[in-house]
């Protein structure tokens, strides 16, 4: 399958890109003292290793988002814990609107699956707003046997627990997808976890697991190269990127387990500024580069307003309280 390569090529041409000198009109409000917001460069913490999918979805959002802002943003990886490091950070940073937290599906259920976060999801942060959806991928080795669903599904139950799948961390999106799979497919997987997604496509390269659920955007430049093979998503509908590619719940019916991605601040961050922080999220989510990049790796914009973000959010924490007390899932 030929992905567009323009679309990493870019996303790696603007890490690091600065703003224009000049704030676009309506994007700019007073801070306390008085002073514009924003005065100096953001950062943006984005609890994933370098190079992953949300990494990648990251800094290329940071540079439009600067763009839009007229000061650079810092894109501040730290990974861990099953992206609590990294939220815990933000969640204990000063509420001006300057730390940002680049969040996913992850935070939904972490609400749930880890005990004694160091935070209150609905107290400590200020949702900004939603970026994109878009499916995990299902990824084999291009020799492996399982050149279908149906060869994963069908081993599966006559072998149980003796296929291997990887994925980014205890607690990821892509740890959840594969468990919620294994609910409603009716099969036994062992899950070996990952710091990161980039060791686990690594592992799978090298033949080391037979399968990892991976986000589509993470995994793309790895099936384009034809080092992994994609064989199913878990988005509800196909998607363009992946031509031929089938969605999961063509054979797993009500299956679904897409992942998102949203900005959230400090819980106080003041209102005028996070209304500043929406508009340059909203209008670096619908540049047609951006949505053209997202696009290519199977993703479609999302963006709308702080209070649809937390309505949203907290559906997704109940949805996956759900599926965490029904299947019985834990971190260890």
């Amino acid at each position: 399958m030929k992905l567009p390569s323009t679309s990493r090529r870019d996303t790696l041409r603007m890490l690091g890109v600065a703003a224009a000198s000049g704030a676009l009109p309506g994007t700019a409000a007073r801070a306390a003292g008085g002073q514009d917001f924003p005065a100096r460069a953001l950062r943006l913490v984005v609890p994933f290793t370098p190079g992953g999918g949300t990494d990648v979805v990251g800094r290329s959002l940071a540079a439009a988002m600067a763009e839009a802002l007229g000061q650079s943003i810092v894109v501040d990886n730290r990974p861990g814990g099953g992206t609590v490091i990294g939220s815990n950070i933000v969640a204990k940073a000063k509420p001006d609107g300057y730390t940002l937290l680049l969040t996913t599906t992850a935070l939904a259920i972490n609400d749930t699956l880890v005990k004694d976060l160091p935070y209150d999801t609905d107290r400590d942060f200020t949702d900004v707003g939603l970026i994109c959806v878009g499916p995990n991928v299902l990824v084999t080795h291009p020799k492996s046997r399982f050149k279908t669903l149906d060869a994963v599904i069908r081993y599966a139950k006559a072998n149980p627990g003796k296929l291997t799948y990887g994925s980014s961390g205890n607690g990821s999106a892509v740890h959840l997808a594969a468990e919620l799979f294994k609910m409603k497919a009716g099969v036994d997987l062992t899950h070996i976890p990952y710091k990161g997604a980039a060791q686990a496509y690594t592992d799978l390269a090298g033949g080391r697991l037979d399968f990892v659920f991976a986000t589509a955007g993470g995994v793309a430049k790895y099936v384009e190269e034809g080092t992994l093979q994609a064989v199913a998503l878990t988005s509800r509908e196909r998607t363009p990127a992946y031509p031929g590619i089938p969605a999961i719940a063509e054979l797993v019916p009500g299956y679904s387990a897409e992942v998102w991605y949203a900005i959230l601040a400090p819980a106080g961050t003041p209102p005028d500024i996070v209304a500043v922080l929406n508009a340059a999220l909203n209008k670096a989510a619908n540049d047609p580069g951006y949505k053209a990049r997202v696009a290519a790796d199977g993703m479609k914009v999302a963006a709308g307003s702080p209070q649809e973000m937390r309505a949203f959010r907290q559906a997704e924490q109940a949805r996956w309280r759900q599926v965490i007390h029904d299947g019985g899932i834990t971190t260890t």
